[in-house]
């Protein structure tokens, strides 16, 4: 083959990958936040590296004319402390997706919108990842036999600040398992400083059904939600009734700089007494650019005698139990990519 041969063929090479990429995209994107922490549980104590919520993933979309595209999202949870892969590899999420005028239909694994539109868009300080994450916030679908896969769903358009989406947990489970498809709704109303939402999920008689509310105000942003919630047989033999719980949080930026405070509250469920529990965080967080921060936080969680919520993220040698405040001293780097 001459010289010439393999330029040409080269640059047909070029000019194809170039034809397709104007056709379709993948990005490759995610995050590694890593902490180090001083975790106390009862009257134990340890401290270590904790994993908060690392990920990788691949999205794409390709554009299939007449307004009409398709999508997909790969997403793989790591152990950033350890270098240890996901169980399940794409286990955060594996979907398909079509959309254009008419909004956008997907199929596979991805989390619950509800839960986006409610505790998570008021986790400012480390993006409700970690041992500082929401202990208190319930869903009966995700956190039960159902599960965040085998899921259809439909994502309304954007239509002057506002858009909702509805979606439906399919029954494909073992013999023997929750055989009830469980059903997740949510709304978002955004313009200007102020951002509302609400959400709904439900599966084998068990449901949540949540508000929330963030505004800014300058360099403040204040956000809160409520969470009504009723467990009939998933969290304990004939369910443990009916609570509410509620999360307030604040931040302020200056400059770099950003102060965060959030105090949660879970009221006492309607058939176990003293079964409330309190959790609170004081977060600072410095910018190192916008896809790099450094940060420091304290977050502790009161439990009363007959409750037991636990930390994501808490060390496996603190045995948990009814009774047992948690706490947590940390500092972490946090890199987006």
């Amino acid at each position: 083959m001459t010289k010439m041969t393999r330029i040409a063929l080269a640059a047909l090479a070029v000019m194809g990958a170039t034809t397709a990429m104007a056709q379709s995209s993948v990005t490759l994107y995610g995050r590694i936040n890593t902490t180090v922490e001083h975790q106390k549980l009862g009257d134990q104590s340890t401290t270590g590296l904790v994993n908060n919520s690392s990920r990788f993933g691949f999205r794409g979309t390709e554009d299939l004319g007449g307004g009409l595209k398709a999508g997909f999202v790969l997403e793989s949870g790591f152990n950033s402390a350890t270098g240890a892969a996901a169980s399940t590899f794409f286990g955060r999420q594996s979907e398909v997706n079509l959309s254009g005028n008419f909004g956008m239909v997907r199929l596979g694994n991805f989390f619950p919108e509800s839960y986006f539109a409610s505790a998570d868009y008021v986790s400012m300080h480390n993006h409700d990842t970690g041992p500082s994450s929401d202990a208190l916030y319930y869903d009966p679908v995700w956190f039960g036999k159902l599960g965040t896969a085998n899921k259809i769903a439909y994502r309304t358009p954007t239509m002057a600040g506002f858009w909702a989406e509805g979606a439906m947990s399919m029954h494909e489970k073992a013999a023997g398992t929750n055989n009830k498809n469980g059903y997740d709704l949510a709304a978002n109303y955004n313009t200007g400083p102020l951002h509302l939402g609400a959400g709904y999920s439900s599966a084998d008689s068990n449901w949540q059904a949540s508000l929330r509310g963030l505004y800014t105000i300058g360099q403040f942003t204040l956000g809160a939600y409520y969470q009504r919630n009723k467990d009939a047989n998933q969290l304990a033999p004939g369910g443990l009734g009916s609570r509410n719980n509620f999360r307030l949080s604040g931040m302020y930026a200056l400059g770099a700089s950003e102060f965060h405070v959030n105090v949660g509250h879970a009221n006492s469920w309607s058939n176990a007494s003293d079964s409330a529990a309190t959790q609170w965080t004081l977060g600072y967080n410095y910018n190192l650019s916008k896809r790099t921060k450094v940060y420091t936080y304290y977050t502790r969680i009161n439990n009363q005698s007959n409750a037991n919520y636990t930390a994501s993220g808490a060390f496996s040698s603190l045995a948990s139990g009814p009774g047992k405040d948690f706490s947590s001293f940390a500092v972490g780097v946090r890199h987006a990519f």
